[in-house]
C-alpha cells in the first residue's frame, strides 16, 4: 500500500472516531475563550499560545477516541495510575517551587504541568471501577469509606499545596458519583455532617489566612473592595456591565485594562460576560447544556457499568468546574481559583478535558452491542 493511501486511510479512521455531537460544543467554547482572552493589539496576548494548546488538546482527543480504551477497566492499570498520581503530588510538595503561594505546578522550560489535572481523571477511573462492581452494595458503609479514602488522600495532598479549589473539585467528583450510585439519604446526611466537621477543622487549622479572607469577603465584597474582596467585586462589575449585547470582543475594560486580575483563567467568565453580554452568556450556557446532555445520553446507553460511571464522572467534573467558576464570578461563591472547562487559559487542564472526551468516545464506540453483564465480567480483573 502506498504512503498516501495509508495517510488517507488513517484520516478516514480518525474522522469516523469523532463524536461531533460531543466535541463540537467543546471546540466552540474553546474558541469563545480564545477570543475573550485575545488583546487585539492592546498588549501581549495569550490567545496564540492557547490556540496552540487547543490544537494539541484536539489531537489528544483524536488519539484517545481512536484507541480501544477498554484496558482502563483493568485493576492493575488503575492502581498503577493512582500510584503514579500520588507520587507526582508528593514530589510536587517536595521539589516544586511555589507559584503565587502554592506548589501546584511542575515547570519545565517554558511549559508547566499540573498533576492535579491528571488526578481528576485517575480518580474518576478508580471510582468508576470500584462502583461498577459494588454500586448494588452501596448501602454498606464499608464501600463508602473505602472509596472516600481513595478520594480523601488526593484531596489531602492537594490541600497541602495549598489548592482549595481543586480539592473541592476532587471532593465533588467523589460525592457526585456516590449520589448517582444510589447512596441512601441516611448515609448522605451523615456524610454532610462529616463534611461540616472537616470544613470547621479546616477553617480553624487548615486554611491559610488569605483563603479565610477570600471566604469571608464573598459575603460582602464591597466591604473589602481594595483587599480580599477586590477580585470578586471587579468580577461582578464586569458581569453587570455587559448588559444585553456586551461591550464587544476586545472592548472589555475590566479585563483589558487589568482591573480584573487573572481574567484569562480564574475570571474568564466575567471577562466573557462583559464583552459578550447576556446574549453571549446564553450561548455559552446552551453549549455547556449540549455537552452535559450528550454525556448523560452516552452514560445511559453505555455498554458496561464502568463506562457509565466513567462518563458520569466526566460530566460531574465539568459541571463542578462550571458551577463553581460561574458562582465565583457572579459573587455567589468565595474565590477559590478554579477554571471553567474549555474556556480558561491553560494547556494542562485543556488537554485533560479533551482527553476525557476522547476516552468517553472510545468507550462508547467499543461498548456498542455488548451487554453490561458480559463486558463487566470480561474486564473484572
Amino acid at each position: 500500500m502506498s504512503i498516501p493511501g495509508s495517510v488517507s486511510s488513517l484520516a478516514r479512521s480518525l474522522a469516523r472516531a469523532i463524536d461531533w455531537s460531543l466535541v463540537a460544543p467543546a471546540l466552540v467554547l474553546t474558541a469563545l475563550g480564545i477570543l475573550t482572552m485575545h488583546t487585539f493589539g492592546t498588549g501581549v496576548s495569550l490567545a496564540p499560545r492557547q490556540l496552540m494548546w487547543a490544537g494539541t488538546a484536539f489531537i489528544a482527543y483524536l488519539v484517545f477516541a481512536s484507541v480501544d480504551m477498554r484496558f482502563l477497566r483493568r485493576t492493575p492499570v488503575i492502581i498503577t495510575a493512582y500510584g503514579v498520581v500520588i507520587g507526582l503530588l508528593v514530589l510536587l510538595l517536595v521539589a516544586a517551587h511555589a507559584v503565587m503561594g502554592a506548589k501546584s505546578w511542575f515547570v519545565i522550560g517554558g511549559f508547566s504541568f499540573q498533576p492535579a489535572d491528571l488526578a481528576k481523571l485517575v480518580l474518576i477511573t478508580l471510582l468508576a471501577k470500584y462502583l461498577s462492581r459494588r454500586h448494588v452494595e452501596i448501602a454498606d458503609w464499608r464501600h463508602i469509606i473505602v472509596s472516600g479514602v481513595y478520594a480523601g488522600l488526593l484531596v489531602l495532598l492537594v490541600l497541602v499545596e495549598p489548592d482549595l479549589g481543586t480539592a473541592v473539585i476532587l471532593g465533588s467528583i467523589w460525592l457526585g458519583l456516590m449520589l448517582v450510585s444510589g447512596i441512601s439519604k441516611k448515609h448522605l446526611a451523615t456524610i454532610g455532617f462529616l463534611l461540616f466537621v472537616v470544613a470547621t477543622g479546616l477553617w480553624f487549622g487548615g486554611l491559610k489566612p488569605y483563603q479565610r479572607a477570600r471566604i469571608t469577603s464573598f459575603v460582602n465584597p464591597a466591604a473589602s473592595r481594595l483587599g480580599a474582596g477586590y477580585n470578586a467585586y471587579q468580577a461582578m462589575i464586569a458581569v453587570g456591565s455587559g448588559e444585553l449585547a456586551g461591550k464587544g470582543i476586545g472592548y472589555g475594560t475590566q479585563s483589558k485594562l487589568r482591573f480584573l486580575p487573572q481574567y484569562q483563567t480564574d475570571f474568564i467568565f466575567a471577562a466573557y460576560a462583559e464583552e459578550w453580554g447576556f446574549v453571549g452568556i446564553a450561548l455559552a450556557f446552551a453549549l455547556y447544556a449540549l455537552l452535559f446532555v450528550r454525556l448523560f445520553v452516552i452514560a445511559r446507553n453505555a455498554g458496561t457499568n464502568f463506562d457509565a460511571f466513567f462518563t458520569l464522572g466526566v460530566a460531574i467534573l465539568f459541571m463542578a468546574h462550571f458551577t463553581i467558576h460561574t458562582g465565583i464570578n457572579v459573587g455567589l461563591l468565595p474565590v477559590t481559583g478554579t477554571t471553567t472547562p474549555f474556556m480558561s487559559y491553560g494547556g494542562s487542564h485543556l488537554v485533560m478535558e479533551f482527553t476525557a472526551l476522547g476516552i468517553v468516545t472510545a468507550l462508547a464506540r467499543h461498548g456498542r452491542g455488548v451487554s453490561r453483564a458480559l463486558a463487566d465480567q470480561e474486564y473484572e480483573g
